[in-house]
Formats: structure tokens, sequence, C-alpha cells
């Protein structure tokens, strides 16, 4: 008996020290990056992580220097837009692959499965003559129709959230007369706060971060987003604005690290309710 709990003791303390270890290599560059931000001068590198000297020049700087409110808002009309329409093109296939009985059902979820293992930069190539064919490149348009579209991929969390749903609530609307879309916006909507939150999370901080598809595509300075406006401001061989660079990069992490702390408990009864069904 003794023995099982010193092993139970044992584990458990293994695990916080394993814990505490990964937090301190994610926290510590967050840390310095923050730190930065204050530090005077124009280099990342120091004897120390604390400033000597602080300064909150580098954030005003941003504003008077580049077009960071302008990238700024780009970003947010951008991640919002795709979080609304990725959102409801998700749960809807979620839904829809979860209710419904259909020829094919099973092959098609493999498929959309089997696709959004793929790394999305394999397609560039393709999306980028598309979007060049409907006259779509250097629009915000592009990246939000691309974004939203992507979003459905990843339908598994919501179609095993929708499997929890008791069905006999489903089948008493149907015989009350109500149809298809009546039943999911008033049943089961209201029913689905922790999903519809960590789908609309999860959709808004792929498009608030992403940088790969957004330097394809947008190219001049007025349609930039915060990742492709930042990369510019250091890509080039002379520039040296690395501590304004940082400024920006903690404002960029502000509304992500705000929702995920509002929307924590949300997250995390997204992620488990409907883990033990598929």
């Amino acid at each position: 008996m003794i023995g099982e709990k010193a092993k139970t003791t044992t584990r458990l303390l293994l695990s916080y020290v394993a814990l505490a270890v990964i937090a301190v290599f994610c926290i510590y560059p967050s840390i310095w990056v923050l730190m930065s931000s204050f530090r005077t001068g124009d280099a990342l590198f120091s004897d120390t992580i604390i400033p000597t000297s602080y300064t909150f020049s580098h954030y005003t700087e941003l504003f008077a220097k580049r077009p960071f409110g302008v990238w700024y808002f780009n970003t947010l009309k951008i991640a919002v837009s795709s979080m609304i329409i990725g959102t409801i093109l998700t749960l809807l296939t979620g839904y829809a692959l979860s209710v419904f009985r259909f020829m094919g059902r099973k092959n098609l979820m493999s498929l959309l499965l089997v696709l959004g293992l793929f790394p999305g930069f394999m397609s560039m190539i393709a999306i980028f003559i598309l979007l060049n064919q409907m006259n779509l490149l250097n629009t915000h348009a592009a990246v939000i129709i691309v974004y939203a579209a992507g979003a459905p991929l990843f339908f598994l969390f919501s179609k095993s959230y929708f499997d929890t749903i008791p069905r006999s609530l489903i089948e008493a609307a149907r015989m009350d007369g109500a149809g298809h879309m009546p039943i999911f916006f008033r049943i089961v909507i209201p029913l689905s706060t922790p999903l519809i939150v960590f789908t609309a999370l999860m959709t808004f901080t792929g498009a608030f971060t992403d940088f790969i598809f957004a330097k394809l595509v947008l190219r001049t300075p007025e349609k930039k987003t915060l990742a492709v406006g930042l990369f510019d401001m250091i890509g080039d061989r002379f520039s040296t604005e690395f501590t304004m660079f940082a400024a920006g990069c903690v404002l960029a992490a502000v509304p992500v690290t705000i929702l995920f702390i509002l929307m924590q408990r949300y997250l995390v009864e997204g992620l488990t309710t409907g883990a033990d069904k598929g």
C-alpha cells in the first residue's frame, strides 16, 4: 500500500516538474519579447532580460512611422469575418454528418479527415492561380474566402459534440413539424455554447496569426495584415527596428491572449465534450 502511494507521488512530482520545464520554455521567449519592447535602442540582444532603462517610444513610433493602425484593422476585419463564416460552415458540416445518414457519409468523413492532415501551403499554387483568374488577388475578400472555406475540414470536434445531444429532442421537434434549419438554430445551437466558442476562437486565431497565405495574396501596404506588415518591417537586410518589431508583437498578441483567458472554461468543455463518442 505504501509502495503504491510512493509510486503515485513520484509520478505526480515528475508530472509537475515536466510541466514546469515546459512552462519555462514557453514563457521565457514571451517575456524576452515583452521586455525588449521597452528596451532603449534598436537591438534585441541584451546581457539581461530586464532592461536597464525603459521607454514607451517604440509603441508610439509604430503608429507614427508605420501604418500599424491600418494593419491592425485589416487583421481584425479578416479574422472576424473568417470567424463568423467559418464557424457557421463548420457547425453545419458537423451537424449534417452527425444527424443525417446518407450514401457515402463515412467516405466523405474519411476524405475530409485526410485532407485536413495535409499542410495548407501545399495548395497555395492552385489557390493563387484560381484567385488570379477571379481577379481577387490583393483583396481581403480572397483571404476571407480561403480561411472560411478551409474551416470545415476540422469538423470532427463539432460532429463529436453534436453526437452527444439527445436525438429525442430533434425527433420531437420533427414530429411538431419543425424543419432542419429551425431545429438547428433554435434547438441545437443554444445547447452548443462551448462548441461555438471553441470553433469561433480557433478560426479567429488561425486567421489572425496566419502569415504564409496573407503574404502570398496581399501586396500593397494598405492591404497588409499584422503578420505581413511586421515581417516586412524587419525583412530587409538593412532593417534595425527590432525593438519596434517586439512592440508590434506584444500589441498583436493582446486580443488573442484576452480571448483565451476569458473563454478558457468554454475551450475545455468544447474539447472534452463528446470525447467518448464518435
